[in-house]
């Protein structure tokens, strides 16, 4: 009897054991990653992210928010591997930009940064988010766009980001749902609003399986290059090559004058001209050669 209940006593723990093991790996390996169903505050994210100032590209009818800042990698790399995916399953994606607040004294954007912000915010446009996007932040000067700082109502401008990610964030945390960026926003085939903090790229295929997106799409095809252009034909703006120009072949004379014959040019009926060209002098040799001497062989008989 005392066996039994050692025995029964461990295969207890062992199951324990192995049942704590299998939630750990269910939820480190799958669990963690699927995003939340937001039950609370519906309505007022849902009036948050209408009254924000996103930026589209276009390309279908499903809306999904991408809130982040420009020196968040996960973000850029997010919008850049599966932009296309979602645009392919009909969805049309949402950027929404903002610049982070200073946190403990310290700078956390960039004057150029805020100037594109709030110049994003205002004019929402596209092109000019592309532009920011491709170019290293470093290099962003913001050459062209109105400074936020010592500007009243840009700097307004930048600061109603930074309050529309706070109030975002708050919401989101009272309805149970993790935040961090980037913090993609969407609604199912049924309606339910999902939040995804979508940092780790294990989280990106439960987005797709949303909305039926392929995990991959084809690249653009190249387009096929012509035959080559010989040196110095012109060409048009598409690239085709132009026609040559007619010759200049200068005034045409009246009917039954003759034409002067072009100089250089032999006239008809003239005898071609019989001067003998001069013999090529032969070069004397530097020193006299010696004419070659008759030689005998030994093994060798004439008779």
């Amino acid at each position: 009897m005392r066996r039994f209940l050692i025995w029964s006593a461990l295969a207890v723990v062992i199951g324990l054991a192995l049942a704590g093991a299998g939630y750990w790996a269910y939820w480190n390996f799958y669990a963690r990653f699927q995003p939340v169903t937001i039950s609370r505050n519906q309505a007022e994210i849902q009036r948050l992210l209408d009254e924000a100032s996103w930026v589209s590209g276009g390309g279908g009818g499903e809306p999904l928010y991408v809130i982040g800042y420009r020196d968040s990698a996960s973000t850029q790399r997010y919008e850049r591997e599966e932009a296309e995916k979602l645009r392919a399953g009909g969805v049309e994606l949402r950027s929404i930009v903002f610049a982070r607040a200073d946190r403990e004294g310290q700078v956390q954007s960039t004057p150029a940064e805020r100037a594109t912000v709030a110049e994003l915010w205002l004019s929402r446009d596209w092109s000019l988010y592309e532009r920011w996007t491709a170019t290293p932040s470093r290099n962003w000067t913001a050459a062209g766009i109105p400074a936020a700082d010592g500007n009243l109502a840009r700097s307004a401008v930048v600061e109603a980001s930074r309050q529309f990610t706070t109030r975002l964030n708050d919401l989101l945390r009272d309805a149970g749902a993790p935040t961090g960026y980037p913090l993609v926003i969407w609604r199912d085939r049924d309606g339910f609003m999902k939040v995804c903090a979508c940092a780790d790229s294990r989280s990106w295929a439960f987005i797709r399986d949303d909305f039926s997106a392929p995990d991959a799409v084809a690249p653009s095809p190249v387009p096929e290059t012509g035959p080559a252009i010989p040196p110095g034909q012109p060409v048009s703006g598409d690239g085709t090559p132009e026609s040559l120009p007619y010759p200049s072949l200068g005034p045409i004379p009246p009917a039954g004058q003759a034409i002067p014959p072009a100089s250089g040019a032999t006239q008809p009926g003239a005898a071609p001209s019989t001067t003998p060209s001069r013999p090529a002098t032969p070069r004397a040799p530097s020193q006299p050669v010696a004419p070659p001497q008759p030689t005998q062989q030994e093994d060798t008989t004439f008779f």
